[in-house]
Parts: structure tokens; sequence; C-alpha cells
């Protein structure tokens, strides 16, 4: 069975914290998903379960059929890239050549294959020119598009993005929801853990939302961000651009109408 499928889980950390409460929700190939809810609601915890870094106390995960408790991280890998929220934490090579080279280097590929992926990413991330650079000489939002780039470079099936926005500046936050835009297309799935509405709006077509470990709402994101109880309660801004998307929707307009629309909001028309 292709898709990642989470079946009533629950994880309890060491200390006693009850961090997922009988989750439940499946993935499918060539999907775009928003997870989005509060500080604490156990977004960072399901997206660790999510590539086996963390088992599940009860329940399960599966990748393609597979119960990530009966195969070892660095399988999962494969399938299964996480980009975390702080950059600096997934760097331990000394230079960014090597960070974005180690992932392919480890997966069997020639070095030829590996020169040609590694210039490929380092181009589309504007980050060529620091190839023999320390990644921890970089700046705030170079740091970002490496640690993106350093999990987009292998290819994976499934890609999981903690707040990617964070540190990017209006540039790279349009290649990047291009980027997402793509490579769902091309038959990948993409997961975005974010509070920024906006970019869950630009980049998704599914929401899940959850709030003290437990699921609130999973469905198409319009239908999901139209209501204002749950807006509330997962702690959502109300942003200009879901307002508009709102009042259109309310009005009968189409949601590709829709997308259109957010879309000059962002870009400014001319450019959707």
């Amino acid at each position: 069975m292709e898709g990642i499928s989470v079946s009533k889980v629950e994880y309890t950390y060491p200390n006693g914290m009850r961090a997922l409460k009988g989750i439940s929700f499946d993935v499918r190939r060539s999907e775009a998903i928003a997870i989005l809810g509060p500080n604490g609601a156990g977004k960072t915890t399901l997206i660790k379960l999510m590539n086996g870094l963390l088992k599940p106390t009860s329940g399960s995960v599966t990748i393609d059929g597979v119960d990530t408790k009966t195969v070892p991280v660095s399988k999962l890998a494969r399938k299964v890239g996480i980009v975390f929220q702080n950059a600096e934490k997934q760097f331990f090579a000394e230079t960014v050549y090597d960070e974005l080279a180690f992932a392919p280097r480890n997966m069997g590929f020639q070095q030829e294959q590996i020169d040609n992926m590694v210039k490929h990413i380092a181009h589309m991330f504007g980050i060529e020119q620091y190839l023999q650079r320390n990644p921890f000489s970089l700046s705030g939002g170079e740091k970002k598009r490496l640690s993106i780039a350093s999990v987009l470079v292998w290819d994976p099936t499934y890609v999981i993005i903690d707040e990617p926005t964070v540190g990017l500046d209006f540039r790279y936050r349009r290649l990047l929801v291009d980027m997402i835009r793509r490579i769902v297309a091309e038959g990948k799935t993409v997961i975005v853990v974010t509070h920024d509405v906006d970019f869950a709006l630009l980049t998704s077509q599914r929401c899940i939302t959850l709030c003290d470990g437990t699921l609130l709402r999973d469905g198409p994101i319009f239908d999901v961000l139209s209501d204002e109880s749950l807006i509330e309660k997962a702690s959502l801004v109300q942003t200009f651009t879901l307002k508009i998307a709102k009042t259109l929707l309310s009005r009968g307009s189409r949601t590709d109408e829709v997308m259109e629309v957010i879309n000059v909001l962002n870009w400014g028309a001319g450019n959707t």
C-alpha cells in the first residue's frame, strides 16, 4: 500500500508528557498537506513519528506498507525526508558541498551523479557560491535554504518541512512555493508544518489541524480554514489573504478562482 498511514497513534515522552492522543489519518502520494496548530499541539512529535525518529507508544505508522517499528531510520530516510525548523541542528559537515553530498553519498550514488545533484540543488537555492564555506558561517536565511536543499537533493518521495518560511526572504519564499507545487505535480508528497496561514494556502490542498495532542480537523484547506471556531482553537491568524479567500468562497467562487486571487495577493498581477 502506497502512502503514509497513521493509525490510532499515541505517544508519551519518558517524562510522562502525553504528546499525541489517538491520532489517525492517511497520506497519499502526490498530496500537498499543511499541518497547523498552536505550540505544544504535537506537530513536531507527529512528524518525527512519520519518518521513524520516534516510535509510537501505541498504534502504528506505516510508510508504503512498512511499519516504522520494524525498520531502521536510515532505511525510512530514503523515502521520507524531514527539514527541521532549526537549520543548524541538521549540519555537521565542514563544507556546504559535503553537507549536500552526505545523503547521496551514503545512498550509494556515484561521484559524478553526486556532483551533478549538488550543483543542481545549490544553483536552485542560490548557494552555489558557498559550496566551500562552512555551513555555520552562513547567514540565517542561507542556512535555512541549505537545510531544505540538503533534504531535497536526494529526491525523497515524501518531504516534510517544519516551519519553512522562518528566515526566508520574499524571493526564496516564492521559490519554495514554486518548488513544492512542482514536486507535488511530479507525484511526490509534501507536508508543511507551519504557523504561516498564507504559505499553507499557497502550497496545500489539504489541512490537518492539531491541538493538545488531538486531531481537530482534516480536510480540504478552504473547508478547514473557513471554520471560525477552529481558527480560534488552533491559534491561527486571520490574515488578509484568508479573509479575502473566505469572502470569495462565501459568494460562490470556485477554489481555482480563489487560488488565482491568492497568488495575485502574494506575488502581484502577472506573476501567478
